[in-house]
């Protein structure tokens, strides 16, 4: 077993000291740091950033070779840690003695930890583990108002009193936030763009993760699903599916059948990681891609309507409309004027 010490909750700090720890190729763009490790400890990336509010995420995509203990000691600070697997097992504890708690792939985690208190997570050797810590300080006024009243929300919810106990939650399964992991992981742009989109996104998981501790405070007695975890790999899959054929006339029949998933399991899935019914799900991303054909193509509105697969140009002009609240040819001609006057 090996073990590796944090001793900040700074970003800057975190990274290079886990480059001391393990080796690797530190680089920073626009406050970002990446970490990229290819050697006897492991092989991976590890990236974070600081945001505004007190607000700092790290994501680890990492295989270490080794069984690891990471111990995070931030003398003086009182954050609160959430935490979301995507993929892999994460354990955590109070200090060495403490109860070892387990995150699985999809679940989030809530933990905060008297000042002093060690937080340690557990890598396991040679599982690949995708993981993300947003941490919140709770401390330190900020001169943005909203930011103190997140604050003042989360210390509310958590901290039962001034100098409270440990706190942890481990929440059921969520399909939702992975999905906008992958997004943050998509982000493409780069610069000032890019810093702007990955605090949106880690603000949304931010909200999600919350929300989640809300609803399973609120259902705990309840039954909360029939959805294993290689249940939910198959919803990532067929949600990939639908993604890059979403111009084929797809079935629900074809996909239960392609993807081995029953119906109610299909349309649980996607009920829990997209809000929507399997059908629903295939016509927003196909109103999705009709409209940036028409707002980045010469394509006419019936070539967008065969286009995205399908034959009506009455029902696709219906729900381009419930979704955009303007008819098709009134989306394109508002697009032309605005490339005309810029």
């Amino acid at each position: 077993m090996k073990t590796a010490y944090l001793e900040s909750n700074v970003i800057k700090t975190m990274l290079e000291q886990m480059k001391t720890n393990f080796g690797g190729k530190l680089t920073m763009e626009l406050k970002e740091y990446t970490l990229e490790i290819n050697n006897d400890i492991g092989k991976g990336i590890i990236k974070g950033m600081s945001l505004k509010g007190g607000i700092s995420y790290l994501e680890f995509d990492m295989v270490f070779y080794h069984d690891l203990e990471l111990s995070i000691n931030t003398p003086n600070k009182n954050p609160i840690y959430f935490t979301y697997c995507s993929k892999g097992t994460l354990t955590h504890s109070f200090g060495h003695k403490g109860e070892k708690r387990s995150l699985e792939s999809y679940q989030t985690g809530i933990l905060t930890s008297k000042r002093n208190d060690e937080n340690i997570l557990y890598f396991t050797k040679d599982e690949q583990l995708k993981t993300t810590l947003i941490t919140v300080q709770t401390g330190k006024k900020e001169n943005n108002p909203e930011a103190d009243g997140l604050k003042a929300k989360l210390r509310e919810t958590f901290f039962k009193e001034e100098d409270s106990g440990n706190f942890i939650y481990i929440g059921s399964h969520n399909l939702k936030i992975a999905e906008k992991i992958e997004q943050l992981n998509a982000i493409s742009q780069k610069g000032i763009v890019r810093s702007l989109l990955i605090q949106g996104l880690v603000h949304v998981i931010l909200a999600l993760e919350i929300q989640q501790h809300k609803d399973d405070l609120k259902n705990q007695n309840l039954q909360t699903g029939s959805l294993t975890l290689r249940d939910m790999d198959t919803i990532k899959e067929v949600t990939q599916f639908i993604n890059n054929n979403s111009e084929s006339q797809i079935t629900i029949s074809q996909l239960y059948s392609q993807f081995g998933l029953s119906p109610s399991k299909l349309q649980e899935g996607f009920k829990l990681m997209h809000g929507h019914t399997v059908t629903e799900y295939i016509r927003e991303v196909r109103i999705k891609k009709a409209e940036e054909l028409i707002k980045n193509t010469d394509m006419n509105i019936s070539e967008v309507v065969y286009t995205i697969g399908l034959t009506s140009r009455s029902y696709f002009s219906k729900i381009f409309k419930e979704k955009y609240n303007c008819s098709p040819k009134d989306y394109k001609f508002a697009q032309r004027s605005m490339a005309i006057s810029a």
